[in-house]
């Protein structure tokens, strides 16, 4: 969703997003991605160009511009609020759990995570303190970026608040295991590393550790540049349960350049290793988890129509 007019030549002041005759289109990868996933009948981003604009407006709101290409799950507006202080308001519909991305970021308050500006807003919406969004840990060195990004997730493994309603690990990893196994019966291919993630599934669930509250979707693109501090978590879809669950998704970015790499699988094994190690997490537990998260990612890739995606992923899963 960004502004039409905004084009190179035509004199419309970018500071004036505000603007309720504007008209707006949805990013791209915002509709392909929520493509792949809305209910039939689902009018959310029929919707959204008015929701954005009301959003903006009850909050007294400038609209700078939308982030392009933006999340996969949800709108991000660049904006300042009505003292000129620069803010980003970010609208995601209901399946994405914004309440719950709310309940965590309240809950971290700033430490290791972008800081919530505004508590109980009943519109779904978030406003949230700017980041440098074209910055992220991604844009290090690999080595350093798996450093910094390790050291910001750690600060986010805090004690889950007293009577939390946030999804436990069993709870989201028993709908997705449902998922695989129903994939796996059409795709005799990939059964084989499906049985192989559920039965670790299994095992790691049936003597959990301690639990803490997780960022859930953790990976070096979520970790963007900050004032406050130099590295802060953004996106979480948060979820209870135990470090290893977390980190596993760090484990595999970058799956692209590892499956590029003659020694990929050796690489891989030393950045478990590696990073068991650095935040004391159990090296087995740490290879279950990632075993089953890159199962599930493949198979669900495989199964909305991104073959190229799931052949990088399961791959990948072969290895461990």
């Amino acid at each position: 969703m960004r502004p039409l007019e905004d084009g190179p030549g035509t004199g419309k002041d970018p500071q004036e997003g505000n603007d309720s005759r504007m008209a707006w289109e949805a990013p791209p990868r915002l509709v392909r991605a929520l493509g792949e996933t809305a209910p039939a009948g689902d009018d959310w981003l029929a919707r959204l160009p008015a929701a954005a604009e009301e959003a903006a407006a009850r909050r007294g709101l400038t609209v700078e511009r939308v982030r392009v290409p933006g999340g996969r799950s949800s709108l991000v507006l660049l904006v300042r609020r009505p003292d000129g202080t620069p803010a980003v308001l970010k609208l995601a519909p209901p399946r994405a759990r914004p309440e719950s991305e709310r309940a965590a970021l309240a809950h971290w308050a700033g430490l290791g995570a972008v800081q919530l500006l505004e508590d109980g807003a009943q519109d779904g919406a978030l406003l949230l303190e700017r980041l440098h969004p074209d910055v992220s840990v991604r844009s290090l060195p690999e080595a350093k970026a798996l450093l910094e990004a390790a050291g910001t997730l750690r600060r986010l493994w805090v004690e889950p608040p007293a009577g939390h309603a946030f999804e436990t690990v069993a709870e989201r990893t028993g709908r997705q295991a449902a998922a695989m196994q129903t994939t796996a019966g059409a795709e005799p291919e990939v059964a084989p590393l499906v049985e192989s993630a559920l039965a670790a599934r299994e095992e790691l669930l049936a003597a959990p550790p301690e639990e803490r509250l997780l960022h859930g979707t953790f990976r070096q693109s979520k970790v963007l540049s900050g004032e406050r501090m130099p590295w802060l978590a953004v996106g979480p879809d948060p979820v209870v349960g135990e470090s290893a669950f977390d980190l596993a998704r760090l484990v595999r970015d970058r799956v692209e350049d590892l499956i590029a790499q003659p020694a990929g699988a050796a690489t891989t094994r030393r950045r478990i290793k590696r990073l068991a190690e650095s935040l004391e997490v159990d090296q087995d537990r740490l290879r279950g988890w990632t075993l089953f998260r890159a199962v599930e990612s493949g198979v669900r890739a495989l199964r909305v129509g991104r073959p190229t995606d799931a052949e990088l992923l399961l791959e990948f899963a072969g290895w461990l």
